[in-house]
């Protein structure tokens, strides 16, 4: 039986294991809670190292290393990781490309070389060849009796016969040793034109290698401009992003609160844009799209074409990179012109080169805005007022199922 006071040790220790777990699973989920992460298998030095090394293994460790980078937190600061890993990584491929062009270079002189030497070789055996032919061709074809007969003696006969036998021979060897040197001047020069084409691919794909290593630079700057490396602002753009995105998907699931309000005529003004950035938008836009029944539609499958327009969709205004702007119906348009295109339709430029992938992978309609606030049907059909009341705040848009189609068209960020 144990003493009171060995019993009280033993419960002392027990407490203090129980306080040490519960201490240690708060501190577990504060950590969670404020984004904690496990530790990169891989860091940016042990990649460097493994590239210093073997160029193969530091593109491996920096793929491996960007996929970690992508799975963690969307923070400021991840996205920059992410980003200098991508240059990293595009770095060590283009190191590769410029070792690989560098030994295709070295080969194709090689075989150069020698395609010169089998081409001298060639001459001179086939003059060699072309001296015994005439040669041949001169003397006849020698009867064995006749040569008997003309020696003065047997060992004479026999001399002169081993003789004509050798060169017999000679000449065959010539004519063997004339194919061999054309095949392999055949080999060597097509192994050389195979090797050229494979040096115009490499490069090739060092030109592509540099301009994507160029784009990835220019993004990496146009995130820390845009946010002003200001991670609250940051995470105010994403919560506008995703905001918008939940509202999108609950308008076209059928999930606003919408009132009729009538027949619009084609060109009859509907709302007008909201000014400035809201809840879930970052700046003046009309965000437009086509629907038929469930799916959406490219607009510029409907939206006509020659309308003066400034394209922003890439890197920057009137930059070759951005998103095709290529109407082709017979619609007007929903503002007026001249008109400001800032998002296109589908897998966009801003989804592959800014923060808005990591919110959307697909962009269901397209982004414009004008000098001019006012927003216009389309098409004629009956008029809906609708609004999208989410967690974080409401998306106002206008509805109009069109009378001459199952089509609909929405237009969101506005106000009536």
């Amino acid at each position: 039986m144990l003493s009171k006071g060995i019993c009280a040790d033993v419960q002392m220790v027990r407490f203090s294991k129980k306080t040490y777990l519960l201490v240690f699973l708060f501190l577990f989920l504060f950590a969670f809670s404020i984004g904690f992460r496990p530790l990169l298998a891989v860091s940016e030095e042990e990649c460097k190292q493994k590239q210093g090394e073997n160029v193969d293994a530091g593109i491996a460790c920096w793929e491996s290393l960007l996929g970690e980078v992508g799975e963690r937190k969307v923070t400021l600061q991840s996205e920059i990781v992410r980003f200098n890993t991508s240059i990293a990584l595009t770095v060590a491929r283009i190191s590769q490309t410029t070792v690989q062009i560098g030994e295709l270079e070295k080969e194709i002189a090689s075989l150069g070389g020698k395609i010169v030497k089998l081409d001298v070789s060639l001459d001179q055996v086939s003059e060699i060849l072309i001296k015994r032919v005439a040669e041949t061709y001169k003397k006849g074809k020698i009867d064995p009796l006749a040569l008997f007969f003309s020696s003065e003696d047997f060992t004479e006969f026999l001399s002169r016969y081993k003789y004509l036998r050798v060169m017999q021979l000679h000449d065959r060897n010539l004519m063997v040793q004339m194919e061999t040197v054309r095949t392999n001047y055949v080999d060597q020069k097509t192994a050389k034109e195979e090797k050229q084409e494979e040096l115009e691919i490499a490069q090739k794909k060092l030109e592509s290698q540099k301009v994507l290593l160029a784009q990835q630079k220019g993004d990496r700057e146009r995130l820390l401009e845009i946010t002003r490396n200001d991670e609250k602002r940051f995470q105010d753009l994403l919560s506008k992003a995703r905001a918008e995105l939940i509202a999108i998907k609950g308008i076209l699931a059928g999930r606003g609160k919408e009132v009729e309000i009538g027949s619009a005529s084609e060109g009859q003004k509907i709302a007008s844009m909201i000014s400035g950035s809201s809840c879930n938008s970052s700046g003046t836009h009309l965000h437009f799209m086509v629907t038929q029944g469930s799916d959406t539609r490219s607009p510029f499958e409907y939206l006509s074409g020659g309308i003066s327009a400034e394209n922003c969709s890439g890197s920057s205004c009137g930059s070759s990179d951005g998103d095709a702007f290529n109407p082709g119906g017979s619609w007007g348009w929903p503002i007026n012109s001249p008109i400001k295109f800032n998002q296109g339709y589908g897998h966009t430029w801003a989804i592959q080169h800014t923060w808005v992938g990591r919110i959307y992978d697909f962009h269901n309609g397209i982004d414009i805005v004008s000098g001019s606030l006012d927003v216009k049907a389309v098409r004629a059909g009956v008029l809906y007022q609708g609004v999208y009341e989410g967690d974080y705040c409401s998306l106002s848009y206008v509805r109009i199922n069109h009378d001459d189609s199952d089509l609909d068209t929405y237009y969101l960020h506005v106000n009536y």
